[in-house]
């Protein structure tokens, strides 16, 4: 418990530096979202088993050529996906989640892939899968999903990342679509965040195993620990990010760092996976903000 609460707080603590740090800064802001948005791209896609790699994704995003034969539903999934990240930057501002927003988003990132299931949920004798489990039959999806929403804004005492792990699993437990579950779970994390004043989460493909146990921990015991540390570690993460640009450190990768402070790299790595010192990763590499030449460890 006091590892949660440690997290809980540091959170707390990053949430008031970022506001503190983004005073007149919304283009530096606005330019942050634009690049991170093909790392979200890539990596939600890369969870439900895209080929794409990130700079295959960016090149897509950017409509630029590719040197290797990509299927159409690849394709569309990453521009879909990219135009739903974009989306609700502004949308999740103006507009509470309910079930209306969830079918609209969905339809928006189905299209032109299956638009005989885009933009609405299963309807009878549409049984999905995942693993081991099987999604509850198609006339209960409404109520859970209103249950789903009400539990969420119940708990509105609770801290964000109880809350925003436990919707995602009941989310994806339910698995309310045919297609594009997923996708649309992890955007519905990130539709909450952002409309309570938090900044968007990416959870990462290299996190994927971690991920998957999450949910059989959910389906086994009906207890959300893992995705809860899943949900912290990556919001702690994007204010990390967000705060080395804003604050204007001096941003080099961990293994420069670790040269230059004669410390181990291994040793750095681990602390950035628990994210006990202010690193975060961006396209691929663990980089590290350093403020007037402090030591950040």
């Amino acid at each position: 418990m006091a590892k949660v609460l440690h997290v809980f707080n540091t959170i707390s603590r990053l949430r008031e530096r970022y506001y503190a740090a983004s005073a007149g800064k919304q283009s530096l802001i606005k330019l942050l979202s634009e690049a991170e948005a093909a790392e979200q791209v890539y990596n939600s896609n890369a969870i439900e088993n895209s080929t794409l790699t990130l700079e295959e994704t960016e090149k897509i995003l950017l409509q630029i050529n590719l040197d290797r034969y990509i299927t159409e539903r690849e394709i569309f999934e990453a521009k879909n996906l990219a135009r739903v990240v974009s989306y609700i930057d502004t949308k999740a501002k103006e507009q509470e989640l309910t079930l209306e927003v969830m079918l609209s988003l969905h339809k928006m990132l189905i299209a032109n892939i299956r638009d005989d299931i885009a933009g609405r949920f299963r309807q009878d004798g549409e049984w999905v899968r995942v693993a081991s489990h099987i999604a509850p039959e198609p006339k209960e999806v409404v109520g859970r999903l209103e249950k789903m929403l009400e539990r969420y804004n119940a708990d509105s005492h609770e801290n964000i990342i109880k809350r925003i792990a436990l919707l995602h699993l009941t989310f994806e437990h339910t698995h309310p679509f045919v297609d594009g579950n997923g996708r649309i779970g992890r955007v519905l994390n990130n539709y909450l965040l952002i409309r309570e004043g938090f900044v968007p989460v990416n959870i990462k493909f290299i996190d994927r195993k971690m991920y998957y146990e999450a949910f059989k921990e959910f389906d086994e015991k009906g207890t959300a620990k893992i995705m809860e540390e899943i949900v912290g570690k990556a919001l702690t993460n994007s204010y990390h990010k967000r705060l080395a640009y804003l604050e204007g450190a001096h941003i080099m990768t961990l293994a420069e760092y670790a040269k230059e402070h004669n410390i181990s790299h291994s040793n750095l790595i681990n602390k950035a996976n628990r994210q006990t010192v202010e690193a975060f990763l961006e396209k691929g590499v663990w980089k590290i903000g350093v403020l007037h030449k402090k030591n950040n460890l």
